[in-house]
């Protein structure tokens, strides 16, 4: 887990291709702030309109503006009008599953706006 020695802080949840050894080092979801972005992370979370059990109630009441969920291995980034909150799903980086590219989405949090989005993909023989 050479994650866990980069600064700035790493933050992640494990999702269910995940084996003990990393989900003994993370949690099955995190809330927290970057600057005066309110950040909720989960592995399956749904999108705007179809969320999954709970997750559109705790979105609601910790006012997250930024909800960042995976599963599905399709890169999305999407406004969602109704929670006032922008939701991303960053595809798929590992090798397991059946993408045919690894997907990243990268991007900077400055006080409350978040900028400069970059969607990466990486070729699975890499």
């Amino acid at each position: 887990m050479r994650l866990r020695n980069n600064k700035p802080t790493v933050r992640a949840v494990y999702g269910n291709a995940d084996g003990y050894d990393v989900r003994n080092l993370t949690h099955s979801s995190l809330l927290f702030d970057v600057e005066k972005v309110r950040v909720y992370l989960t592995h399956i979370g749904g999108y705007p309109g179809k969320y999954a059990p709970g997750v559109q109630r705790c979105l609601f009441e910790n006012q997250v503006k930024l909800f960042v969920c995976g599963h599905s291995h399709i890169l999305k980034v999407m406004n969602d009008p109704a929670l006032n909150l922008l939701h991303i799903n960053p595809g798929a980086a590992g090798r397991q599953g059946f993408q045919l590219v690894r997907t990243l989405v990268r991007f900077q949090i400055d006080g409350e706006r978040i900028t400069n989005f970059e969607m990466l993909e990486i070729p699975l023989n890499e």
